[in-house]
């Protein structure tokens, strides 16, 4: 009988490492490594530990003094660890150094949230964008592979030259990929852009909603609209907007859109590739912020989707705050009183979902110059 091995590749071990500086305080900085934990586990990652290291000047080299990078050396080899994880933006020399200095992968926040959009992507223009942002992120890195840019054979001595680099060729090729993914996202988006006039011509008020990865945003979709769109306790579990119908018992009809999760330091270049996803908050006319009343970080989660909101000039429009999975909060009355006039409810439970129908309706009675019932 033959032998049956096990071909699936292990889980990668991490060590991470939070960075607190002038620009960042203590609570912010250990906030950020919670979450930081929160993304590599989404992506299957065994964290071995997390380190907040305090830097006062950022060295050239590591982003740190060389004594405590040699020290998070000996600390990753000691416990086995095979990828070192940055919560900052690590440049492309300085993770070359990293990875020198450790002998393993070292990934930044921004590739790790790539990878996570990279790995759910479940749709041909998630696929696009995600891709188109993997891209975009490893052009100015390709350098990595090539610590020795020996020159390919160019033809026959003497006719063509030595040749060029393989970083050249391959960043060539690249370019030549990002071309092209832009020309297949802009029929996508002429696409959207199609039904979103169709939508605005028919006079029906559109809202979107918004909020931190894991907020409950598809949860309350389905609630409200008895939709059915997929919904998991994990970090962006959806990446594509969803649009359906809401139709009140009053009978007032308005069109609601979920969206891609927001979070802290979110890469530049996931926000560009998904502009046109996006798009549909910043053209909607009414702005529903869900916020996870469960999570301790609701305040850091609310300054974020206010930064990502402005950062589409959507900041100036009408909006209305939900505290959601108020059935697993535990400080409900002090996050009433940071947010007066937010409504509470439970998606899972569907507890709350009339007073928010009703004012939801108020609200896109007086945006839509219709008096509701």
């Amino acid at each position: 009988m033959k032998k049956l091995f096990e071909t699936a590749p292990e889980p990668r071990k991490a060590c991470l490492i939070g960075i607190r500086d002038a620009a960042t305080g203590r609570e912010e900085a250990e906030s950020l490594l919670t979450e930081l934990t929160a993304l590599a586990r989404t992506l299957g990652v065994t964290v071995l530990c997390g380190e907040i290291v305090v830097v006062r000047e950022h060295g050239s080299r590591y982003g740190m003094g060389t004594g405590k990078a040699e020290e998070i050396s000996a600390k990753v080899r000691e416990l086995g660890a095979d990828c070192l994880i940055f919560d900052q933006e690590l440049s492309p020399s300085r993770q070359r150094n990293w990875e020198k200095l450790t002998g393993i992968s070292v990934l930044d926040r921004q590739e790790l949230i790539i990878q996570i959009f990279s790995s759910r992507a479940g749709t041909r223009e998630a696929e696009l964008q995600t891709e188109l942002a993997r891209l975009r992120y490893s052009l100015p890195r390709l350098s990595h592979k090539y610590i020795d840019l020996s020159r390919q054979r160019g033809g026959r001595y003497g006719t063509r030259g030595s040749g060029e680099t393989r970083l050249e060729t391959d960043r060539r090729l690249v370019e030549r990929q990002i071309h092209k993914l832009e020309s297949e996202l802009d029929v996508v988006r002429r696409r959207r852009d199609t039904r979103r006039k169709k939508r605005q011509q028919a006079g029906i008020l559109s809202c979107a909603l918004v909020g931190y990865t894991n907020a409950g945003k598809s949860s309350l979709l389905n609630a409200l609209t008895n939709a059915s769109v997929f919904v998991e306790d994990a970090l962006f579990a959806t990446l594509d907007s969803t649009t359906r119908r809401l139709v009140t018992a009053s009978g007032f009809s308005l069109l609601l859109t979920d969206t891609v999760g927001f979070i802290r330091r979110l890469p530049h270049d996931l926000v560009d590739s998904f502009r046109s996803t996006l798009e549909e908050v910043s053209l909607a006319g009414l702005v529903i912020i869900v916020l996870d009343a469960s999570d301790p970080n609701t305040d850091y989660q609310y300054r974020t989707v206010l930064e990502v909101l402005g950062s589409l000039g959507a900041a100036e429009k009408p909006m209305l705050i939900v505290l959601n999975k108020t059935d697993r909060a535990v400080a409900m009355e002090a996050l009433k009183g940071r947010y007066p006039s937010s409504l509470a409810v439970s998606a899972l439970k569907k507890q709350g979902l009339d007073a928010l129908l009703r004012r939801i309706e108020e609200m896109a009675g007086e945006l839509s110059g219709h008096t509701t019932p």
